[in-house]
């Protein structure tokens, strides 16, 4: 056992081809039973055999091996489990015989409350709390149910037999072979899988209701759900329906299984989980009420649920390697459905949207405790850290730049080369790589490796000089810190106009950059110069914007010169730029004024040039980065807080007071959408106006939960507003949002509530708040839902909370990637070195490897909040220029 204790991987001579698994889940005792028979192909010379199992009671005189060639049962001498690396070694007196042995055992188990491996949920039915089963395999977890080679790489084909009440459904990946009664029960026998890896397994036992649709291709697709809920799954029914006819041409293959499933489970730990042919949701990102859902819920589950079918190709049909490849499976599925959802909803502009994933990524991949997208995985207890916004987000905005550099249908050849390549087994970056080289001539590796197997990502800085661009790239870090990275950039710029662009390859540090030929053009993109003589050249071509990374497809951001960053601020002010680029342009500035890269004035005045923007991607970035600059400037120069927000609040008024609170009768998808983010910050910017409407429409809706007074949409800014009037003298709107969450059982709502609960800046009342998370009425993974609405008020008694509460919340929820965020929320808020050091004292003494990289960029991001505030209260004349634009009349 030594020799394997420690090692990241399992050893290779031995690989299973199937297994046949029987399990016995008891929902009353919460315990499970079942036997395993695997057949395996020992290729190489062994007396032992290593493979995965943790929280099993495994009894040695149930294990036998033999094989397929002789009658010979071998018994194991002894076994052997590690429970810190997940390991089960069984040990043999002889050389195991070479090619196929069948290897069988009994096991037992818990019907664990962690919402990993197979698992207990709650739901109430009739006013009865009962319990299903369900699983959560991915990433190491199936080694919690049953023993297995619990990597991606060692695919098998899977049997499963399930005996479970007779009233209760029995679903799996596959659709059932042969169901018999047997009293009260009933025994389920399902199809066999095609191989697949072990964290795709699945099972569900409950009691659902359902609807079905069929592809044009007669795949059944199901919504299974909480039985009364079940026109809730319309929506998501009739997506899946149309992605998997999407995908299936787009991948040049067809849905391999034959039915798909997708099942909301109430308690789930992250979003969703691809499991081959059955998918598992938490209801919130699968179910939509026409009533009482709002219209980011439906785009979430739309994107969601089109993640999840898209694994069924990329991360199922085609699985990664290893953990270290994870961004396969999860960037590629996040860029792809972004694509889907597009195609299904062109109105929604989704594109324009999927700058948000390009902007998470940077935040986290601006930090030096960031990961490179091809990151080295030591232990599988480090997996669930990585299942992060460098392999999710980063994944896809590098999958989006290649696109772009490769073309559409050139990167489509080439992934449909790749999946018929690799259907039904494993692939690394490198092989990804192989085939689009192969199929555009491009040497993609080459371009590739720099965004991969190094972390961070560069900014390029830009002057101009008459007609061409100098060009100098270096790694972007938040801190300001010098970083070393280097990066092969494609750099895609336009002059004047978006009719004039032109596309370059940067390699090394600085370049040079020739301007198209029709660069001379005034701010708004007139052409009218266009005709003018070399010597006339050099007086017009300054007053003509450049953009580089034109539809922000490129994952870099820019720093210009202030000659272009000028003519930049006028193309923004009279409307030449799309909205894409009018974001990437603001967030770039911002990044660079939090590094300390440029004044915080530089970027105020920026933001006063979009005080008219009616974009909803555009407003929701203006939103986040006026939330974000009115927390440090509060804490750099108290005295200006209140006119920190006061501007803050003005930039928003004209598209908010456009929208108004009212629906009106056919507006936009995103009009819908933006109306709620702009009346929510407005209450946080403490707009007094929009504080007491969003209070009488909240008293309207307390007497009449139809009124149209309250829609779903903007319920949010209703909600925070109440909050912001209550106190522990004045607990009424606290009072109101509890008996509105425990009469509901829509989980968006209660989400929603959640969110806003703690947004109080009473102490005593965000105390109530966070006790109340860990009270059994609220599910373990919408807990951390009241500490992300925690103000900058409530900071410190948040955290004071979390370290007195810190043991209780480990052991609800240490074993799961639920910790991570907890810590995440309680520390995202601080901006003081000495704050720094104390979160960093109390996790040196209850830290964990688990959560080691979350900790580490938890106490980087409040360090580099410190560094802002300390570089704002020397910046001169700061406080007058807040001052002017808050009391500055439009």
């Amino acid at each position: 056992m030594e020799c394997f204790k420690g090692s990241p991987r399992l050893p290779t001579f031995a690989l299973p081809i199937s297994y046949d698994i029987k399990l016995r889940p008891n929902l009353k005792t919460y315990v499970f039973d079942g036997k395993i028979i695997v057949v395996l192909d020992i290729v190489k010379e062994t007396s032992c055999l290593v493979l995965n199992a943790i929280d099993l009671d495994i009894s040695q005189n149930s294990v036998s091996l033999r094989s397929r060639e002789s009658p010979q049962v071998l018994l194991p001498v002894s076994l052997e489990l590690d429970k810190e690396d997940g390991i089960l070694m069984l040990s043999f007196e002889q050389s195991l015989p070479l090619g196929e042995v069948i290897l069988s055992m009994e096991f037992k188990g818990v019907l664990n409350d962690h919402l990993k491996g197979l698992y207990k949920s709650s739901y109430t039915l009739n006013g009865e709390k009962r319990c299903m089963a369900a699983t959560q395999f991915e990433p190491s977890d199936a080694r919690r149910c049953f023993p297995c080679w619990d990597e991606p790489s060692f695919k098998a084909i899977f049997k499963l037999t399930v005996e479970a009440p007779v009233d209760r459904f029995v679903l799996s990946n596959m659709p059932v072979e042969v169901e018999r009664i047997d009293g009260n029960s009933k025994i389920v026998s399902f199809q066999e899988s095609p191989k697949m890896s072990s964290y795709l397994v699945a099972l569900v036992v409950g009691e659902f209701g359902y609807i079905e649709n069929e592809t044009v291709a007669g795949h059944k697709v199901r919504v299974y759900c909480e039985i009364g809920k079940t026109e809730q799954g319309r929506f998501a029914l009739d997506l899946a329906t149309s992605v998997l006819t999407f995908y299936s041409h787009y991948f040049g293959t067809p849905y391999p299984l034959p039915k798909l499933d997708m099942v909301a489970i109430p308690d789930f730990s992250g979003g969703a989980m691809e499991n081959y042919g059955l998918v598992t949701y938490r209801e919130a990102d699968l179910l939509y009420d026409e009533n009482n859902s709002s219209a980011v819920n439906k785009q979430r589950i739309a994107i969601v649920v089109a993640h999840e079918v898209a694994h069924q190709w990329f991360g199922n049909l085609v699985t990664m390697e290893w953990w270290t490849h994870l961004w396969l499976n999860e960037g590629f599925a996040t860029w792809v459905s972004y694509l889907a959802v597009d195609y299904l909803f062109p109105d929604w502009n989704i594109w324009t949207q999927f700058i948000d994933e390009t902007r998470d990524a940077f935040r986290l991949d601006g930090l030096v405790e960031s990961h490179p997208i091809e990151v080295e995985v030591h232990h599988h207890q480090q997996i669930d850290e990585i299942f992060d916004a460098i392999s999710y987000k980063k994944g896809a905005s590098i999958i989006r730049m290649l696109q772009s550099y490769l073309g559409p249908d050139t990167f489509q050849k080439g992934l449909i080369s790749y999946i018929k390549k690799y259907a039904y087994k494993n692939a690394s970056t490198d092989e990804l790589w192989a085939v689009l080289s192969e199929v555009s001539g491009e040497p993609v590796r080459e371009l590739m490796d720099s965004w991969t197997k190094q972390k961070g990502y560069p900014v390029v800085s830009v002057k101009r000089r008459n007609n061409t661009l100098e060009v100098e790239q270096s790694q972007y870090l938040s801190s300001g810190l010098p970083g070393s990275g280097e990066w092969i950039i494609p750099i895609v710029l336009c002059c004047g106009s978006y009719k004039s662009t032109t596309t370059s390859l940067i390699q090394g540090k600085v370049a040079k950059v020739s301007l198209p030929n029709s660069d001379l053009m005034d701010a708004s993109g007139n052409s009218e110069f266009s005709q003018v003589n070399a010597q006339e050249e050099s007086k017009i071509v300054p007053s003509t914007w450049v953009k580089l990374n034109v539809g922000q497809t490129g994952f870099y951001r820019v720093q210009y010169d202030e000659g272009l960053a000028s003519c930049l601020r006028s193309a923004i002010a009279i409307g030449s730029l799309n909205p894409v680029d009018k974001f990437g342009i603001l967030d770039d500035t911002y990044a660079l004024c939090m590094a300390c890269k440029q004044p915080l004035s530089t970027l105020l005045f920026l933001m006063d040039v979009y005080r008219n923007e009616t974009d909803y991607t555009v407003l929701t970035c203006l939103i986040d980065i006026a939330y974000r600059v009115s927390m440090v400037v509060s804490d750099a120069i108290p005295a200006a807080a209140s006119d920190i927000r006061s501007f803050s609040a003005k930039l928003l008024q004209y598209a908010a007071e456009k929208l108004s609170w009212e629906v009106t009768a056919g507006e936009s998808h995103l009009d819908t959408m933006l109306r709620g983010e702009l009346l929510t910050a407005l209450v946080s910017f403490g707009h007094n106006e929009t504080i007491m409407e969003g209070i009488r429409r909240f008293d309207a809706f307390m007497k009449d939960r139809d009124t149209p007074m309250l829609m779903a949409d903007i319920r949010n800014a209703a909600y925070k507003a109440v909050m912001q009037k209550t106190t522990a003298l004045q607990r009424t709107g606290y009072e109101s949002l509890l008996k509105i969450y425990k009469e509901t059982d829509l989980s968006q709502e209660k989400v929603r509530i959640l969110s806003k609960l703690a947004s109080s800046s009473d102490p005593a009342i965000v105390n109530e708040a966070l006790d109340f998370c860990l009270c059994s009425e609220v599910r373990s993974q919408d807990a951390v839902y009241v500490l992300s609405g925690i103000s900058s008020e409530g900071r410190e008694t948040a955290w004071l909370w979390l370290k007195r509460n810190w043991e209780l919340i480990w052991s609800r929820l240490g074993g799961n990637n639920l910790i991570t965020r907890f810590i995440s929320a309680t520390t995202s808020k601080f901006t003081s070195d000495e704050k720094a050091a104390e979160i960093e004292t109390f996790f040196s003494a209850h830290g964990n490897p688990y959560i080691e990289r979350t900790v580490n960029q938890s106490i980087e991001r409040v360090r580099i909040a410190s560094r802002w505030v300390k570089h704002i209260r020397e910046e001169d004349l700061i406080t007058e220029c807040i001052q002017e634009l808050a009391y500055r009349d439009y």
